[in-house]
């Protein structure tokens, strides 16, 4: 009975989830519920919220959690991109690239395991699993059941003070717009009609790709282009700029690129797509190289990962005096729109698109928009990471942005293969690189290239945030082995430096004196 509630729930539903199976039925029945009634509005509220992303969902939640009368306003589903269509999918089809990786170097360190191979359908059925697992956290039920009002369906602002959706209006006192952003699809002839994939749709996948073309070398396009290498996919990266990764540190990206290579991945720069074609299953793609032959190459799959488009059509914006542009909605750095009352929080009005500056800005636009807050978004020290093996983590200014602010730093660099815990685990290739003010030891920024990379960046994101400098970095006891000792010799290595010439020869003396 359950399960026919719930297909009968994922027929009625907008739903982008396929297939059908149990998991994605639980997914769906927990964030677009098809039974699901939208209660009466109140007369009016402290706060109604449009978007059920991360930011939305933070924003709800915390605001209802301090007493407020919310509404929350989703067009599709609950839990946004993060949830359904992004990290945590993501996540999970890594996690499984990567046990096959190590599973192929277990001989390395004495382990058998000959004739490797991937169950793809199985891996993506866990993917599934484990989504529909994590939705309960975000589902329509548990958020009602917490105090916020959840509405669902097609929402859009009929004044400066309320919004409609489904028949009903919602008067508030403020808002924040949420709806967050998209995957963009490029206009390349023939690229629509061939179906190529995006984020969107690349986890209803249930057979591996053969040749899979990887469209961008940004975050998303690296991460997924290594994962279906390492999962069996012969895959190609058509990158339009010069190298992958462009805004990252390059030496670190460098790194990450001969990773790529050796997982089997082809990739090739300064490439332009011209059309694609596509026969039956084969999409046959036209390109034009700078740095190589131009021609036609064949592929089972294109997945296109070249940037994402904010989500404002059709909010009515222009009736609520909410001014925008392509970039998204416009806000300051109190993150309120053209509308005082309304305020604006995640991937709809920000340039960093990650889930969690998403969540901090939520939390920004309730300080400000309830308790007159003055919580400044510039303020935030935002670290990121990108899901390669090895992974890429920055926190703070590259040594190019410095050079701009025309600020003299020293760089100080700890090799992963000088660290104890690398060696013995094999996983030698990275550092830990941070930059520091000259004649100090204040933090301005700082890149890890490291297989956890993204776990030890927190470290140096709270000294950073709390004003801790190397030499406190260096005070501090780490745990050994790990490699987030590579850190702390980053601390002695500024410490070494602080010995000059005349330090040295007085605490000499010193020494000679008291034998």
């Amino acid at each position: 009975m359950k399960e026919e509630k719930m297909m009968k729930n994922a027929e009625t539903t907008d739903a982008p989830f396929a297939p059908l199976d149990e998991h994605n039925l639980k997914l769906i029945d927990n964030v677009r519920p098809g039974n699901w009634v939208n209660p009466e509005p109140e007369s009016r509220y402290n706060l109604v919220v449009v978007g059920g992303g991360t930011a939305g969902l933070v924003t709800a939640i915390g605001a209802a959690g301090l007493g407020a009368k919310v509404a929350l306003v989703e067009r599709r589903h609950m839990g946004g991109d993060c949830l359904n269509v992004g990290c945590v999918p993501s996540k999970a089809l890594i996690g499984a690239s990567r046990a096959a990786a190590r599973t192929r170097r277990a001989g390395e360190f004495g382990v058998r395991a000959e004739n490797v191979s991937v169950d793809f359908g199985r891996v993506m059925e866990r993917l599934r699993a484990l989504r529909a697992r994590i939705s309960v956290n975000d589902s329509a039920d548990r958020y009602s059941g917490l105090g916020v009002d959840v509405f669902l369906g097609d929402g859009r602002f009929a004044g400066p003070d309320r919004v409609e959706v489904e028949g009903k209006t919602l008067r508030f006192a403020k808002a924040v717009i949420a709806t967050g952003a998209r995957a963009v699809v490029l206009p390349t002839p023939g690229m629509k009609e061939a179906g190529a994939l995006t984020n969107e749709t690349l986890f209803n996948l249930t057979e591996l790709p053969k040749r899979l073309l990887v469209v961008g070398a940004g975050p998303i396009g690296v991460e997924m282009a290594q994962a279906f290498a390492r999962l069996g996919s012969r895959v190609t990266i058509f990158e339009a700029m010069h190298g992958l990764l462009t805004r990252e540190d390059q030496d670190a990206a460098g790194i990450v690129q001969r990773a790529l290579e050796r997982d089997g991945v082809d990739f090739r720069c300064c490439v332009e797509i011209e059309g694609v074609e596509r026969s039956g299953g084969v999409r046959a793609v036209r390109f034009k190289s700078k740095h190589g032959p131009s021609g036609s190459a064949e592929f089972d799959q294109i997945l296109i990962g070249v940037g994402r488009a904010p989500n404002v059509e059709g909010l009515g914006l222009e009736a609520a005096g909410v001014e925008y542009d392509k970039r998204g909605v416009k806000v300051d750095d109190f993150l309120r729109t053209t509308n005082r009352r309304i305020f604006a929080a995640g991937d709809i009005c920000l340039g960093p698109k990650f889930t969690h500056t998403a969540d901090f800005s939520a939390r920004i636009a309730i300080q400000n928009a309830l308790f007159m807050g003055r919580k400044r978004f510039s303020a935030l020290t935002i670290p990121w990471c990108t899901y390669t093996d090895p992974e890429i983590a920055h926190v703070g200014m590259y040594e190019k942005d410095a050079a701009e602010k025309g600020l003299k730093t020293r760089t100080f660099v700890q090799e992963m293969r000088e660290v104890d815990r690398a060696i013995l685990d094999g996983e030698t290739e990275g550092f830990v690189k941070v930059l520091v003010e000259e004649g100090g030891d204040r933090l301005l920024g700082a890149t890890i290239v490291a297989p956890h990379a993204g776990d030890m960046i927190g470290e140096l994101a709270v000294a950073m945030n709390n004003g801790v400098g190397l030499a406190g970095i260096g005070a501090t006891i780490h745990p050994y082995p790990t490699q987030a000792e590579a850190i702390r010799r980053l601390g002695d290595a500024y410490n070494r430096t602080r010995l000059t010439p005349l330090a040295k020869n007085a605490l000499g003396a010193w020494l000679r004196w008291t034998l």
